[in-house]
């Protein structure tokens, strides 16, 4: 019988072993391309919609589209994408925990609790999002707070900084956890609803129509996968509806996160008495929806690049 070693460089290896090794390592890597894919893509839409959620005075009065314009103006072009540094190595993991999480507890979900169906999507989409979310809100509270400053009025100069100032001036670490409850309470149906649609309209799509929605994976040809096309479509129609659901939770996220940098940021101390007081200073539309419109433009191809993005670095890292 001959050795592996025998058997020379170019031998495949027994389909157990291919698929199995590293796999945490590759599911990681696949969730965290994802992630960069898609924030990359929305990055002026994510600055421009801080800028409208907070009031920034520089901006209040504008649109989402005047706002679009303006920042370029005042900031120039890169002013966009104020922030986006400190976005994406808080996304890199977000993105690897949070895939790599719903697939770990829809295995668990199933397997321990006996749940299936499409239940144990949305409770699995839930749990991996409040993961992913303690695991980097400190990144998120520095990329917020990188990405409400306006050119000529820097409080933080740089990431480093940023996290120094927020560690002594706010109470150490707790101050890299305000709006940590908001963010929770709103991540859960987000994340829940994303990976509960995506993967709801994937199993119909497959099942009702393979031939015209779907092919052979890549690295599997026993495994049907939407078309590209098709999962864009369906991940686009995930952010949509999870996005509906979870915004007024968003914006109180956000001005929370905001704290000490907003002028009235002593009435915005808990998830509740943030919620009252937007609501009552701005109402709904333009309150706790305030830059939706916006937020549809941007999540909708975001949750879309997403979803197809670790679609196929799934087949491209043999995880099917």
């Amino acid at each position: 019988m001959a050795s592996p070693a025998a058997a020379g460089p170019g031998a495949a290896l027994p389909p157990g072993a291919a698929h199995s090794d590293f796999y945490w390592l590759r599911s990681f890597i696949a969730g965290g391309v994802a992630g960069c894919c898609a924030k990359t893509t929305t990055a002026p839409l994510d600055r421009v919609k801080i800028l409208l959620q907070a009031h920034n005075h520089h901006y209040k009065h504008l649109g989402v589209f005047s706002t679009l314009c303006a920042v370029p103006r005042k900031e120039g072009y890169l002013g966009l994408y104020k922030g986006n540094g400190a976005m994406m190595i808080r996304i890199f993991p977000y993105g690897a925990i949070q895939f790599m999480a719903f697939d770990q507890y829809k295995k668990v979900i199933k397997k321990q609790l006996g749940i299936s169906g499409h239940v144990h999507r949305l409770m699995a989409g839930s749990m991996a999002g409040i993961t992913a979310v303690i695991c980097t809100y400190p990144l998120d509270m520095v990329r917020v707070r990188l990405a409400f400053q306006v050119k000529g009025e820097h409080k933080y100069m740089g990431i480093i900084h940023a996290f120094k100032m927020i560690y002594t001036k706010e109470g150490g670490f707790s101050g890299f956890y305000r709006g940590l409850m908001p963010t929770i309470v709103g991540m859960a149906p987000y994340a829940g609803f994303s990976f509960f649609t995506f993967g709801t309209l994937k199993s119909i799509g497959l099942s009702q129509a393979p031939n015209l929605l779907g092919r052979p994976s890549l690295d599997n040809p026993d495994v049907l996968v939407l078309k590209t096309h098709v999962n864009l479509l369906c991940g686009g129609i995930a952010g949509a509806i999870a996005q509906t659901i979870s915004y007024p939770l968003d914006v109180t996220r956000r001005r929370m996160q905001l704290g000490a940098v907003l002028p009235d940021s002593e009435k915005c101390l808990t998830m509740v008495q943030t919620l009252k007081y937007v609501y009552q200073q701005h109402g709904i539309r333009r309150g706790l929806y305030r830059g939706l419109s916006l937020n549809y433009i941007r999540c909708i191809p975001s949750q879309a690049v997403a979803f197809t993005t670790y679609e196929l670095m799934k087949q491209f890292l043999h995880l099917n």
